[in-house]
Order: C-alpha cells, then structure tokens, then sequence
C-alpha cells in the first residue's frame, strides 16, 4: 500500500505550493512512482506541476451518471469508472496527476461517490506514494478520497488567524471519521527576523512542528506570475526546507514499509 501524504490548511498559506515541492522532493529519491492526488474544486496542483488535467474526476461521475442506464450489458459502473480514470489521469515522468474537480453539487453522487473510492484504492496500489493537496478542512477526505493518510501535514503563514484556522483543522481531524497516522504543522513563508516569535505561537496550536519553510522571493515570483515550480533552482531556500521535512516525515515510516 502507498504511503499517504495530506496536505491541508486555510485557504492562501500556500499549502499547494508546498504540495507540489513535496511531490518533487519525492520524485528527487527516486524510490518509487509518486500519484499526486489534487482533491481541491479549484483545481491548480497542475498549474504548480508544469501539466494540464485533460478529464477531472468529477467529470467521469457526471458522465456516469448521464449514461449509467445506457451501459451496454455486462458492463457495470465499476468497470466503466475504472477505464474512465485512465482518462482522467495525466502520466509523467516519476509522477502522476489525478485531479478530483468540483464538488457535488445537485445531484446525488453518494453511490458513484463509493465507487470512485474503490477505484481510486486499487489504483493507489501502483504507486509508493501518494500526495494530496486538499481544499480548506477535511471533509472531502471522507467524501472523495481514501479516508487511509499516514501523515497529515497542516501547513499555517504567521499570521494568527492562520494558526487558529491550523488548530481548528488538527482539532476536527480528530472528531472526524478518518484513519491518520500522524499530524504536523509546518509553517510558510516564514521570515527568519520573526521565526522565534511566531514558533513560539505555533506552539498554542497544539500541533507538533515539524518544519519551517523560510520566505524565498523566487518562489513568490513563480506564484505570482503562475509558472511551474520546475523553475525553481534546486538549491532554493524552500526547496532545502522541503526536503528536510519529507526527511523527517519519511524516516520513521519508511522502515516500516
């Protein structure tokens, strides 16, 4: 079974940012295909990647559920899913995209939705990894994805309301339904004058911190001008600061795999 990464967060901490340097971190070791799962309505982990989603999820449910009286015999929902998921997956090198895409809406998708899980499972045996940036709280863990995540990683700017909305996140974790391993904070776009002060307020989260990504004016450029972060020079300060925490996430699970 795939080690399971999450990345969750308030909205504008950059947490799909640091979900696409952790799926290059990944690629880097070169121990395994990585699946890259953007579990966000508003889908952008392909812009981040450097690729474009051609079919998302969401999609392949709404073209399910037009034609689902119109399968030709023998054929059942699980096996139409199954072919369209290869549709909806973008193939690179060392990794692989899947793109969930809006949320429900309307209709009812309960039943499709239980499908998806299970295809979305077998499909997660190919890999040994996967990573999910996920949309602000947890929700879509039991309603979309695999409820199955070794580590959660919650990611915070200093700002308060964004170590409040951090703790809140660690907090509904627990009363939520959901199978996971273990949770982190790790803090972003942090400036190096403000570091001491802003660890100490972490520590009121009640979250263990696992990391620090300091500030990088590169990184910021590349977002604000929405390039890919293969742009990013391999020596950057976030991309150091990423692969200390995948080190320090992955060390003590790796054994055990």
């Amino acid at each position: 079974m795939a080690f399971t990464l999450a990345v969750a967060g308030k909205g504008g901490t950059g947490k799909t940012t640091l979900a696409g340097l952790l799926i290059q971190a990944l690629v880097e070791r070169r121990d395994g295909p990585v699946l890259a799962v953007d579990a966000d309505p508003n889908p952008n982990l392909g812009y981040v990647l450097g690729c474009q989603v051609q079919k998302t999820i969401s999609e392949l449910r709404d073209d399910l559920l037009d034609h689902i009286r119109k399968l030709p015999p023998g054929v059942t929902k699980d096996d139409y899913l199954e072919l369209g998921i290869q549709e909806c997956l973008w193939e690179g090198r060392g990794v692989d995209l899947l793109a969930m895409g809006a949320g429900e809406g309307p209709r009812c998708y309960c039943a499709v939705n239980n499908v998806l899980r299970r295809c979305i499972d077998r499909l997660r045996g190919s890999y040994r990894y996967v990573v999910m940036d996920n949309e602000a709280g947890l929700e879509h863990l039991s309603r979309c994805t695999t409820q199955d995540v070794d580590v959660l990683l919650i990611v915070s700017s200093g700002l308060p309301v964004a170590l409040q909305a951090a703790s809140r996140v660690g907090e509904l974790s627990k009363k939520l339904a959901l199978r996971v391993g273990e949770q982190f904070l790790v803090l972003n776009d942090i400036s190096v004058t403000g570091q001491a002060w802003i660890e100490e307020k972490a520590q009121r989260t009640g979250l263990k911190l696992i990391g620090v990504v300091p500030s990088d004016d590169r990184l910021r450029e590349l977002c604000l001008k929405g390039e890919p972060l293969t742009q990013l020079a391999p020596d950057s300060t976030a991309r150091r600061a990423l692969r200390e925490i995948l080190e320090a996430v992955l060390s003590p699970a790796t054994a055990a795999l």
